[in-house]
């Protein structure tokens, strides 16, 4: 199934390549674990994306992997196909934490991978840590924080748990979830106030040792900001591939089949010449985007980052101008702290970082 998969994979980027007029400032092999698949799989996909696309000097190109995926040939036949930033997921340096993931891997593992992978010649990695964790309490994320910034990654992810329906946490702490967002007492999961608290350390530790806040879940040391998170939350044009990926093209958004089966047989008809066009979308996610909801999306993304928007860009993009649109809420949200304007750009303070749910809304415009 493995290769299958890739020949199919290879087939929708030789597609999009014919296709896809903008050069890429970044390359992601991400949403999952990439490395489920055999070294010489991940170079053909490499090897047909230097064929088929123009491809940036310099650019970044991440390759996501979770501890005890990768071995020391794998790592350094990784950096000569041209991997030059690697993302791990460890979520926790604690064990049971990582026993209630669900995790396969164990810390040694973890600290076995980042050593393979600078060995191999990775200078630019990032780490995963979690936020939000049943049980956790103050200790356990601060011994995760300890043993992550010893190693010296230069970029963090801190994020917090989600309790999506029709996963197993919904079903093990859906109750929990629910006081949570009503700012109950809970059992098992901090409750909202002590998730605050949570982020509030990791944001004021990883400050103090170096890494800049940059989005609301990442954290880098200086020239090291995430080229492919920076241009997502600023959208700019990007293409996926590969089963369910998604893509943002020309103001419209659209995501792969979900199905394996279904994307192979797309990769087929494809190969048959079955009618132009692509055949690996899967037509019900495909959406038109009006000028309001360009707009809106324009903030939301953009107040994710600690820069925020720029009045300039905004009114490059939509020929008009911000404070236009946005002047009452732009006023609203600055007598409450959670807004300020500097040098030509609107952002979110610190506080309006931590409401910014309730900010962001405010963003939204009437049809």
């Amino acid at each position: 199934m493995r290769r299958t998969y890739t020949a199919a994979l290879v087939k929708e980027l030789e597609y999009q390549g014919k296709t896809y007029r903008y050069p890429l400032r970044s390359i992601y092999f991400g949403g999952g674990t990439p490395t489920w698949l055999e070294t010489d799989c991940i170079k053909l996909i490499m090897d047909t994306i230097v064929k088929w696309f123009r491809i940036n000097e310099g650019a970044e190109i991440t390759l996501e992997c979770n501890p005890g995926t990768v071995t020391r040939d794998s790592l350094r036949a990784f950096h000569m196909m041209g991997f030059n930033r690697l993302s791990i997921g460890l979520q926790s340096a604690n064990e049971d934490e990582l026993k209630l993931l669900g995790r396969v891997h164990d810390l040694k593992r973890f600290l076995h991978t980042f050593e393979l992978a600078r060995n191999a010649g990775f200078m630019n990695i990032n780490v995963d840590v979690m936020t939000g964790l049943p049980y956790q309490n103050p200790q356990k994320l601060q011994n995760t924080l300890d043993t992550v910034v010893r190693l010296h990654p230069e970029h963090i992810s801190a994020y917090s748990l989600i309790i999506e329906k029709g996963t197993p946490f919904y079903e093990k702490y859906q109750f929990d979830s629910v006081r949570q967002e009503a700012g109950m007492q809970t059992e098992i999961l901090p409750t909202e106030d002590q998730v605050y608290e949570l982020t509030k350390q990791t944001e004021h530790f990883l400050a103090a040792n170096g890494y800049r806040k940059y989005e609301i879940s990442n954290f880098a040391k200086p020239g090291y900001e995430g080229e492919h998170n920076s241009g997502y939350w600023t959208m700019v044009p990007y293409l996926g591939a590969g089963l369910g990926a998604s893509s943002y093209i020309d103001g419209v958004r659209y995501s792969n089949k979900t199905n394996i089966y279904d994307y192979i047989e797309a990769s087929e008809a494809y190969d048959r010449n079955d009618t132009a066009g692509n055949h690996w979308m899967d037509e019900e996610t495909l959406q038109s985007r009006t000028r309001n909801d360009e707009m809106e999306e324009f903030m939301f993304l953009g107040l994710r980052m600690t820069d925020g928007v720029s009045l300039a860009d905004f009114e490059e993009r939509f020929g008009t101008r911000m404070d236009l649109i946005y002047r009452d809420v732009i006023a609203e949200l600055r007598r409450e702290e959670l807004l300020d304007m500097y040098e030509g750009r609107v952002f979110l303070t610190e506080r309006g970082m931590d409401l910014s749910n309730y900010a962001m809304a405010k963003f939204l415009l009437e049809d």
